[in-house]
């Protein structure tokens, strides 16, 4: 089930409205930064009800999300022992990010998460730029919140991509 909605979320950060209407770039680490928010974005929901089954789903989909940066890893051609170094760095990456947008998330402020998207997804000084992307994010984690775990496992109910 784990690897099933990390397929859900990557689906979704894969929407060509990201880039071409939102202007997110199409580059490895700018597509790395969308599935780690649209990852990030399911596992606060899966976290914040539904008791032991959306905690362990929430781990599964984290397992599932781990396990398939270290495939890419592979794949683009990265030795094993290179491999460790490289999921360390992808992991001190994606902690930082959890930290740095989960309580803006949890509070619904787009405003606060705004600054952290312009910088890391659109590598902009400009708050203004991750705007829109934070609207979609706050928006997205309420709407997923509003919406039946059963549902949610099989078609999360995201927010529009608008700018």
């Amino acid at each position: 089930m784990g690897d099933a909605l990390y397929a859900l979320a990557v689906a979704q950060a894969r929407q060509p409205a990201f880039y071409t209407t939102m202007g997110v770039a199409d580059r490895i680490d700018s597509r790395f930064e969308l599935y780690t928010l649209h990852v990030l974005i399911l596992f606060l929901r899966l976290k914040q009800a539904d008791g032991e089954r959306g905690q362990v789903m929430a781990q599964k989909l984290f397992d599932s999300y781990v396990s398939s940066l270290d495939n890419t890893l592979r794949e683009l051609g990265v030795g094993d022992i290179s491999v460790g170094k490289k999921m360390r760095k992808l992991g001190e990456s994606l902690y930082g990010r959890m930290n740095a947008y989960e309580a803006f998330l949890r509070a619904g402020d787009a405003d606060g998460l705004a600054a952290g998207l312009a910088k890391n997804v659109f590598e902009s000084a400009d708050v203004e730029t991750g705007r829109p992307l934070a609207r979609y994010a706050v928006e997205s984690l309420k709407r997923l919140t509003e919406q039946p775990f059963d549902a949610l496992s099989k078609a999360p109910n995201w927010s529009e991509i608008t700018v």
